[in-house]
């Protein structure tokens, strides 16, 4: 069995914004299950609805260093579909009201990136 890793900033049916959330949704179900093995990576944001943050269980947390300091990533992890969703929690960088627009998104991204390599051994 071949493992698909898909990686975005947002997917349905968790957080929505535009297309890109549409695609991160549809895509990784239209893969043939008896061959591959999907999971999607999202940031865990704050802005959620309520409904789908209750579908989040503790995965596990590690420390990496991230801009000079010692930064907390958890991992959520939640079954939609028969696809397997993983969640990087830091509320510096995702505890906000909206995905976008923030002064700092160039380095919020960058974190979730490299949490996600830290994560993947």
């Amino acid at each position: 069995m071949k493992n698909i890793l898909f990686i975005a900033s947002e997917g349905v049916p968790f957080i929505k914004t535009g297309g890109l959330a549409d695609v991160v949704g549809s895509l990784p179900k239209g893969i043939d299950k008896e061959y591959y093995d999907v999971r999607v990576i999202l940031p865990k944001y704050n802005c959620m609805h309520q409904d789908k943050k209750d579908m989040l269980h503790y995965r596990d947390h590690f420390y990496m260093e991230f801009n000079w300091k010692n930064e907390y990533v958890g991992i959520l992890e939640a079954e939609y579909d028969g696809i397997k969703y993983y969640f990087i929690d830091n509320e510096y960088y995702f505890k906000r009201g909206t995905l976008y627009g923030h002064y700092d998104d160039a380095e919020r991204f960058a974190f979730f990136s490299r949490a996600i390599l830290e994560m993947l051994p």
